[in-house]
């Protein structure tokens, strides 16, 4: 009779909530929006010097990155086995209290 392999879910390969990812990609979010206005801002301040463009560009470039970085949402899981068997990793000696 053939055994089914194990499914149980390790706590180091659990992916994360859905409430922490929400919170995370929104938190990402408002941090790239408020860079986005700071930028604005300063562009309107620097109007006539050459370092206005660099702001204009992030202002208008921001938005677009803010919302790639946002609806990425989480990594997705490798399904990678931390605890599989490989021949190629070195023994682990005996201790001098297995001797």
């Amino acid at each position: 009779m053939a055994r089914k392999p194990d499914e149980t879910l390790r706590i180091t390969s659990a992916s994360r909530s859905h409430s922490e990812d929400l919170s995370g990609r929104t938190r990402r979010y408002l941090i790239s929006m408020g860079i986005r206005t700071a930028c604005v801002i300063a562009c309107v301040l620097s109007i006539g010097h050459w370092w206005m463009w660099v702001f204009a560009a992030g202002a208008v470039f921001l938005p677009y990155i803010a919302v790639v970085a946002a609806n990425g949402g989480s990594a997705p899981d490798p399904g990678r086995n931390d605890f599989e068997y490989n021949p190629e990793l070195p023994m682990i000696e005996r201790g001098p209290r297995d001797a």
